[in-house]
């Protein structure tokens, strides 16, 4: 059993016991519900269930495991013949969770 939610505007595929981040959120939170579910698809035989735009009812729960950073970006500035560098270094702070449970 698999969905498609939606989160900070991005849709990701999500199935029970997946591991992902998503952008980092306010407070101390140990679960999250996402309500934004685009699409369900259950056993193999069942037909896909499909949101306009969003499935009423449906949700996943994730569980947060905690804070990460994401890869380093190198931002470089550069002119040629005029002696100008500049180098800047960045890391997206993300949240990991753990998906629980699929309801819809």
């Amino acid at each position: 059993m698999y969905a498609i939610v939606e989160d900070s505007g991005t849709q990701i595929i999500v199935r029970e016991g997946d591991v992902l981040d998503v952008d980092l959120r306010d407070g101390d939170a140990s679960s999250i519900v996402f309500d934004r579910v685009l699409a369900i698809k259950g056993e193999a035989s069942d037909p896909a269930r499909l949101g306009t735009p969003y499935l009423d009812g449906a949700s996943v729960t994730a569980e947060v495991i905690g804070p990460v950073k994401g890869e380093k970006i190198d931002v470089i500035k550069f002119k040629r013949r005029k002696g100008y560098k500049r180098k800047q270094g960045h890391r997206q702070p993300y949240l990991r969770v753990k998906i629980g449970e699929i309801k819809g």
